[in-house]
Formats: C-alpha cells, structure tokens, sequence
C-alpha cells in the first residue's frame, strides 16, 4: 500500500517507481517485452508528450480503439498524467457503433493501431471533434495522422503538466447500454479508480509477489482493475495476454509464475473442455492462488468442474463500470461461499423493493450500491444520472438478496440486458436493426440459455404480409451494422410479439415460447 497520500492515478505510478523502478511491472506475453516500473513510465511520459503535441489538455477526451497490448495501458496512464479523459472502444465493435461512441465523446484524438484504422477512417468525417489520431505500429512504435489523413510531424516537448489531476478529476469515460438501447458514457474518477484499486487489492491479499495474468480485454474495466490497477497498488506485476487461449493458459501460468488471473464464466467452461483431464503433466502452478471471475453469475455445474479438474477456487465478484469494477467479492479464505457473490468489499451494498424501502434478508428487490468506487455520473444525461441516484443510492437495476450473515446473491437482471460470454448486450439496439429490414413488422430479443456462453441470443421475427425470409437472411442483414457478439444466433419466425395492455413486449413469455420448441425439438 502507498505510504503517501495519492490524489491521482499516475502518482501511484510514480510511488511504485520511486519505491521498486527496476522491478518488473508489465511483461507482454505476446513479444516477450519486459517494462520495469521506471521504463513504463518513461513510455507513458513519451506518449503524454506526443498528446501534449497534438494539443490534449486537461479534460479532453482520448478514445483508445486497441487490443490488448501494452500501448493500450500506456496511453491510459498518458491519459492520467495530464487529465485527459481516457475513453476505451470495445475493438469488436463495428465502425457506426464506434463513431457513436467516439462522437458522443467528443473525443479530440482517438489511439488506434493499423489494422483497425479502417474503422476509424470509414466514419471519422462525420466526427468533428476528432483532430487527429495516433496509429500504433506491430512494433510498438506509433506516429500521428491528422483528420485528413496527412502524416503529422512529432515535435514531443516535455510531459510537464501545470496542475495535476485531483481525486475528483474525471479519469475514464467508458460506455456502457443504457435503458435506451444506446451506450451511456460512465464518468469514472481518480478517485473512484484508486478507491477501487485499494478495496480489490486489499480484499485479496495482493502482495508484491503477486503476478497477475491479464486476459480480459482491457476495454473492460474488469481487466483494467482486477489484474491492472489493483496490481500496481500492491506493488505486484502484470502478465499481459493478447488474447485467451483456454489450451495454452495453463503453459503461460507457468511461464511466468502467474498468481492469479482474471475471467468470465465462458472462458472457464472453455477451459474444463479444453482439459477434461484436468492439469497437463509436467506444468509448475505451485505459485498460482485462485481465478477471479465477473460480469455474469458462474453457472454451478461450471464453477465446480473447474475446482475438481484445476484443484484452485474460483472468487466470484460482483460489480459494474458504474461501480468502477467490483463492489462484492467472496472471501478468498474457508468462508467462501459457492453461488454467492459475495460481501462488501469497501462500498454499501442494501437491496431496496420498488418503492426503495430497504428488505430484509432474503428478500428479492434490486441491489443498490453507494460509495467512493461508484461513478461521478453519466456523460451529457442529466435524467439518467438522477434515475440511477434517486434515494441518494446507485440504482444497479439487478434483482437480488442478501442472507442472514450478509452475503450477496444474484437471482435475475430488472433490465433485459443479455450477457453472453461477459459481453453486455441490450436486446433493444439489436430489435432496432432488426425494424430496419424491408421485411420485418415486429422484433424482440432475448437471451436464451447457453451452456458455453451463459446466454445466446435470439431474436422473434413477424414477418410483413406476404414476405418470406430465411433466418440466415435476417442474421446477415444484423451482421452489416453491429459487432458479430451482439448479432442473433438464432432466428424464429412467429405469427405476433406478445405485449401487455401498455405495449410493453411480455420478455418471459417469449423465452417460455424459446424452451417449449426446444423441447419439441
């Protein structure tokens, strides 16, 4: 733990340099490059020079449209230094769902690398905001193109910042479904990362002999602050995978001498597949602890395979991009509880009924969360930040309950917001895709059951008079307009939506309707 006070997320860089700069901080499994803590930051000032040059100050807003690699954490922490804003781009995304995003933004530099610069060229005319844009080469070397595609010359000055950034500096803008179906802009401060970085540090015992294995992506805040933030205010080192890789994982913890990684359910189903006889010979995991997963409850019958194949507990957490990363966590000791989400770990956690009157235990209504780790607001949408903050509590709009000895459970979602391999995905964007096809009278979207992904989704389809179409027809017209994770898997042609006496689509029947054909299938 830092032994100064710490207003920003950079000092805490500059603590762990000033205290360790020759220990290894970040190791990139992909090339082998190995960044102490003083050599990380010397890249993170090289790259706030290069912001600096291109005109970014305090406030500004910087979309960083990358895959996991080290660049990525790099311009975050550029981002920390001088105040800008850090806005990541999921890089599945397709380029108008990242225009929107990059567009609300107003971002004024977007950091990408060359083979996802095609999405960015395809629609940043439309952006006005955006000035310029930083390409990161496969060497890691970048250089900087300005709105017309003309090559800019870096004149890289000092990174001297006049005021650094407070506590209750905005340090991340990261966009999340909102009830409209379109992504709403969390504003996370330095405050909430840092208050955040110490709870999940300290409720896991992190140490400076801790490695953590980073294979989340890192436009997640799960990546960001279960294996990014919390190590480095432990003192600990990253290992940071380009992508997950369920047959090669267990060689890496090895590699490395990893302590723990980060994940969600898919990725551990994946892995039981992967070795349904549990770890290969020959492999050292003596120095490895436990996995982490978020983001959708662990069905059971996962969780516990994984524990009788691997023989290392799983710590289930709960949490969200407006609470930062995680507001629960289960212990990591014999009080552990398998299906819960665990306890507290730094913030309040009560579960209000409708009228927001706490319940009591083992009552079902919606978790509320309130705390330093939870969210200065919503960008540019007043309306929905008073909604999430009515009765002076977060709102997370997730059903749950707590039991008698105060630990957490997940019973179902208030919203319709489907989850499928950690993936967040709000039926109603894809149902306004699916109202643009020639074709189709009426849509609605559900997750439906899936044994790798937790959920799948599946989309009903009325079909204009006298039309017909083929599923494949409808799946491939979504394909052209959003990311392949969010587009239906499956298709069923119905005769009418069901809808209540307000209109509103009747979501359970409609998956009743999903198991009953399956069943008769």
């Amino acid at each position: 733990m830092p032994e100064r006070l710490i207003e920003n997320v950079f000092e805490l860089l500059e603590a762990r340099v000033g205290r360790a700069p020759d220990k290894e901080f970040l190791i990139v499994e992909s090339d082998g490059r190995i960044f102490t803590y003083r050599q990380f930051q010397d890249a993170v000032d090289r790259a706030a020079s290069t912001l600096l040059s291109l005109g970014t100050k305090r406030g500004d807003r910087v979309s960083l449209l990358l895959t996991n690699r080290a660049e990525y954490l790099i311009f975050y922490f550029a981002c920390f230094k001088l105040g800008a804003w850090a806005g990541p781009v999921n890089s599945l995304l397709k380029p108008n769902e990242i225009e929107f995003i990059v567009s609300n933004s107003e971002a004024s530099v977007a950091v990408t690398e060359t083979y996802l610069l095609s999405r960015l060229d395809q629609k940043r005319k439309r952006v006005p905001s955006l000035r310029a844009i930083v390409v990161i080469e496969a060497s890691g070397q970048w250089s900087v193109i300005d709105s017309n595609s003309e090559q800019i010359r870096i004149n890289e000055p000092p990174a001297s910042v006049h005021r650094p950034p407070a506590s209750g500096d905005e340090a991340v803008i990261i966009y999340t479904s909102g009830t409209t179906g379109k992504p709403k802009g969390v504003l996370l401060t330095h405050g909430n990362l840092l208050s955040n970085a110490s709870q999940i540090a300290e409720w896991l015992a992190l140490t400076e002999e801790d490695r953590a294995l980073m294979i989340m992506p890192l436009f997640h805040v799960n990546a960001l602050m279960a294996t990014g933030l919390a190590v480095l205010w432990a003192g600990g080192s990253i290992v940071l995978c380009s992508r997950f890789s369920a047959t090669g994982l267990w060689e890496t913890v090895t590699k490395f001498g990893v302590t723990y990684f980060g994940s969600v359910a898919t990725m551990l189903s994946m892995l039981n597949q992967a070795h349904p006889n549990g770890l290969p010979e020959g492999l050292d995991t003596s120095r490895f602890r436990f996995g982490l997963c978020g983001s959708a409850p662990v069905p059971l019958s996962v969780l516990e395979a994984f524990e009788s194949l691997f023989h290392f507990p799983v710590i289930e957490g709960y949490g969200l991009s407006e609470s930062t990363c995680r507001s629960t966590f289960n212990p990591i000791d014999e009080r552990r509880r398998v299906g819960s989400v665990g306890l507290p770990i730094g913030n309040e956690v009560r579960v209000f009924d409708d009228n927001d009157r706490p319940l009591g235990p083992n009552q079902v209504g919606e978790i509320v969360l309130r705390g330093p780790n939870i969210m200065k607001g919503y960008y540019k949408n007043d309306d929905a930040t008073r909604e999430a903050f009515r009765s002076g509590w977060f709102h997370t709009g997730d059903l749950g309950y707590r039991d008698a000895d105060g630990f957490f459970y997940l019973v179902d979602r208030k919203s319709d917001l489907i989850i499928r391999g950690g993936e967040n995905i709000y039926p109603r964007e894809i149902d306004e895709v699916l109202y643009q096809h020639p074709k189709v009278s009426d849509a609605a979207t559900v997750g439906v059951p899936n044994e790798l992904y937790g959920e799948a989704v599946k989309s009903f389809v009325v079909l204009r008079e006298g039309d017909s179409a083929a599923e494949e027809e409808i799946i491939d017209f979504c394909r052209e307009k959003l990311a392949d994770f969010k587009c239906p898997e499956t298709v069923q042609f119905v005769t009418d939506i069901p809808k209540g006496p307000t209109g509103k689509v009747l979501k359970r029947e409609l998956t009743a309707r999903s198991v009953k054909l399956k069943r008769e299938q």
